[in-house]
């Protein structure tokens, strides 16, 4: 099984099905890459992000990690959305979580996981800030499902704080991020309402926060 046969012949198919429908996709691939979105989500296999959006490969950057987060010192997540702005001049920048994040789940457990548990640590910060809003809420589940949109919105200010987002914003480059979150239970993505695309947008948010 070293060569993983099925997965071999499902590219083929894959690759025979584009080329039957358009002859031309692989060829106009090779030219070149000009995506109109760059999406941070998270690594978790059920969510498939050009699936969710509807968008075929060439359409959508995609950075992936645990529990889509966005931290000042990772230079992956960071030279990713650097190349994403300054040298394909992405203008869209989406944050997406999903419901039931095991990441989220995790973060907020009293047991250990191991080396991950340091890479959780930024979500148990957001619990512990949250503490009193999130204590109201009596059903686990739906408590669970609000740290997951927390965790979106302190990713998106995270984003809009990079030197990187905020050098575009200064020289006038339009670049707008967003935080949107994925339901895994119907399929649908919602907006949670946290739109920047402005220093202004990002300094009043901070505020209200």
């Amino acid at each position: 099984m070293r060569k993983l046969p099925r997965l071999f012949e499902n590219n083929r198919n894959w690759a025979t099905r584009i080329q039957a429908a358009n002859p031309d996709f692989f060829k106009s691939l090779v030219a070149q890459q000009s995506p109109g979105y760059l999406w941070i989500g998270c690594a978790d296999s059920r969510v498939p992000a050009n699936e969710i959006v509807g968008l075929p490969p060439g359409e959508l950057f995609v950075h992936r990690n645990v529990a889509n987060l966005v931290i000042h010192t990772d230079m992956n997540c960071l030279s990713v959305l650097q190349y994403a702005v300054e040298f394909l001049k992405i203008e869209h920048v989406i944050v997406c979580g999903h419901y039931g994040c095991g990441g989220v789940i995790a973060s907020i457990e009293e047991r250990p996981h191991g080396l991950v548990d340091n890479w959780l640590r930024h979500i148990r910060d957001i619990y512990q800030r949250n503490q009193d809003a999130l204590g109201q809420i009596k059903d686990r589940k739906q408590m669970l499902d609000r740290l997951c949109e927390l965790n979106v919105i302190e990713q998106v200010i995270n984003l809009a704080n990079t030197t990187i987002v905020q050098d575009a914003w200064n020289r006038g480059q339009p670049v707008t991020v967003h935080g949107w979150i994925y339901d895994i239970s119907d399929g649908l993505l919602r907006d949670l309402n946290v739109c920047l695309q402005s220093l202004q947008e990002l300094q009043a948010i901070q505020n209200q926060a």
